[in-house]
Order: C-alpha cells, then sequence, then structure tokens
C-alpha cells in the first residue's frame, strides 16, 4: 500500500472512531503509537483498542504486544485484518467473533428516499448529534432501525438493523436513505461504517465500497476462549 492509500485508510479509521463514540456515547478516544484506546464502560464491553493500520499495513508485533499486555475480560480488539491472520497473533483467553466484519466508506449524494411499504411508519429524531430512525410494522412493533453521528466532514452510521420477519421489504434502503439524508444536511461529505456479512450486501448496493477487513476479539481470560 502506498503512503498516500495508508494514510487515505488511516484517515478513514479515525472518522470511524470519531463517530462511533458520538454514537455510543463512549469516552474520547486515547491516541496510542499503534492506534486508539477508547473507554465504552459496560461489563461485556468495557475498554477497545483500535489499531489504525490496515490490510497489509497491520503489523503483528503491534498486535501482539497489545493483547499481550490485556489482563481483563471485556477488553475487545479491533484489527483492520482478515480473522486467520490475526487469529494467529493472539494468545489465550481471546475469542474473536465467527462473522467477520468490514470497514466501509462513500461518498455522500442526495437520493431519493423510497416511500415505506403500506401500514409501516417512518420516523426520524436527533439527539446528542446523533439521527436515529425507526421503521415501526403495521402491529406496532420495531421493524427496522439505525443511527448515524455526523463529526464535520465525516459521518458513522451504526447500529443498522431489520427484524428477520421484515426483510426484503426495502426497509434497510429507506433507513440508509434517511439517515445519509441527514448527515448531508449537517455538513457531512463522507459516510463510513463497520459492517456485517448481511449487512454489506446491502451496503454495496447503495455505492458503499470496501476499505478493509475487521477482525473483532474480546479477552475473555486465560483458559475460557
Amino acid at each position: 500500500m502506498g503512503n498516500d492509500a495508508a494514510a487515505s485508510a488511516s484517515g478513514t479509521v479515525r472518522a470511524w472512531i470519531d463517530g462511533w463514540v458520538v454514537s455510543r456515547g463512549a469516552a474520547p478516544p486515547v491516541v496510542e503509537p499503534w492506534g486508539y484506546t477508547i473507554d465504552v464502560g459496560t461489563a461485556g464491553h468495557v475498554t477497545r483498542h483500535v489499531f489504525a493500520a490496515t490490510n497489509d499495513g497491520v503489523e503483528e508485533a503491534a498486535v501482539r504486544k497489545v493483547a499481550d499486555a490485556v489482563s481483563g475480560p471485556g477488553v475487545w480488539l479491533k484489527v483492520f485484518a482478515a480473522p486467520d491472520r490475526v487469529r494467529a497473533w493472539l494468545g489465550e483467553g481471546w475469542w474473536i467473533d465467527p462473522e467477520p466484519g468490514w470497514l466501509m466508506s462513500v461518498p455522500l449524494r442526495a437520493h431519493r428516499i423510497p416511500a415505506v411499504p403500506d401500514g409501516y411508519r417512518l420516523r426520524a429524531w436527533t439527539r446528542g448529534g446523533v439521527t436515529r430512525v425507526l421503521v415501526a410494522a403495521p402491529d406496532g412493533s420495531w421493524a427496522a432501525r439505525g443511527q448515524i453521528a455526523p463529526t464535520g466532514g465525516t459521518a458513522v452510521v451504526d447500529q443498522i438493523e431489520t427484524s428477520p420477519g421484515h426483510r426484503r421489504r426495502g426497509l434497510g434502503t429507506v433507513v440508509m436513505r434517511t439517515l445519509t439524508r441527514a448527515a448531508l444536511d449537517q455538513g457531512a461529505e463522507t459516510a463510513v461504517l463497520a459492517g456485517t456479512p448481511d449487512g454489506r450486501a446491502l451496503y454495496e448496493t447503495l455505492g458503499w465500497r470496501v476499505e478493509a477487513p475487521l477482525t473483532s476479539a474480546k479477552y475473555t481470560g486465560a483458559g475460557e476462549a
């Protein structure tokens, strides 16, 4: 990876972090030589260490050093490399999420927001810098949701979900288009997210591109992984 590409990827990682901490109400990131440390503050997710490098730029020595220093359960690592690579670098006590993730981005453009299907209700609201979208089913239960946190020129899309019983009805597109319109209205030019394999399929149809794979690992305690 060239210097310009590496710098761009590092900027995408920082943009994701800045928006994620706003979206989740986490502590401001602490800059480390290898990336960032973020205090999240829940029992199962106390702190996360996010590496700034991506793809071939991820250094085994850096990941091993950070992982080996972890001794308390509930600490996560976020590494922008394939799970097969990262798994070999982690010692006893680390659990790796079997569902791979993807760091993705897209230049924001104005698009028509599709109409929700008959009987569904769409609502959007903004509080604390985060815009949330809810699609309610005809019976009042939740059908789809998501949120976005703009931080200047970039915005992070987060927690996109569609209820299994309401999939393949275009609700994910409604949520994404509504969120990106809100971000554009607040001055964002680029959006970033960390997606799942199922989410990736939706996002790519909406013009998003993959920047790097994402491996999520949690320390559960020696002998418990």
